[in-house]
């Protein structure tokens, strides 16, 4: 098969994958929006109180029941859409994989977001989490992942903005560094994916964009 064809068939396959995430997302929000209309806004008095107009309260309310939905949902859709294209290149990749927790009970079991040759990758858009927890969660992932003979691997697209969130990001790159994984962010995220696949998933995502605004099918 050519690699151009090879390449349009991923790039379909990845536009099916964003007209699916976006038809569900926009019916959540209709939903959403729908069932708002109905809210009791009695707690716009503390809005106004701390010096938010009852119509600006009501903005911020609204933009954070979507940004929810959004933020899920382009989340689950980046990690699909490299899942993809690590499946066309990896007939023999195993995305979802779950792995017993030898180093406790709880959790049980780990989920691996996608597993490629001794490679467990996890898989993010963007982490903006400043809980401490969750580098004692992930240290003991990664050790559990290491412990089953796979490299532990994360790939996060996107670098968080506030310096609490980043200095988690920094302990957790030192974290996978320290029991032999890697840890790719940013440029370095996109451009592991296209190394290791063969696809350009963000050119193929700008292009996504382009034809949407140009009005192409």
């Amino acid at each position: 098969m050519a690699t151009e064809l090879l390449e349009e068939i991923v790039y379909s396959s990845i536009k099916s994958i964003v007209e699916q995430y976006s038809k569900e997302l926009s019916e959540q929000m209709r939903l959403r929006t729908e069932e708002m209309k109905f809210d009791n806004h009695d707690h716009y008095l503390i809005y106004e109180v701390l010096g938010i107009p009852y119509d600006e309260g009501d903005k911020i309310d609204y933009y954070q029941n979507m940004g929810r939905f959004l933020y899920k949902y382009a989340g689950s859709f980046l990690e699909e859409a490299t899942i993809c294209c690590f499946k066309w290149a990896f007939p023999n990749a195993k995305p979802k994989e779950k792995i017993p927790n030898t180093l406790g009970q709880k959790p049980k079991t780990f989920e691996i977001d996608l597993l490629v040759n001794g490679k467990a990758h996890e898989i993010k858009w963007r982490d903006a989490t400043t809980d401490g927890d969750h580098i004692t969660k992930e240290h003991t992932r990664v050790k559990v992942i290491q412990s089953h003979g796979y490299v532990p691997i994360r790939i996060m697209f996107y670098y968080p903005n506030r310096e609490q969130a980043i200095r988690i990001q920094d302990t957790l790159k030192t974290l996978y560094e320290g029991v032999g994984g890697i840890y790719y962010s940013g440029d370095d995220a996109w451009d592991y994916v296209k190394n290791e696949t063969g696809f350009d998933l963000k050119a193929m995502l700008m292009r996504i964009v382009e034809e949407s605004k140009n009005g192409s099918n």
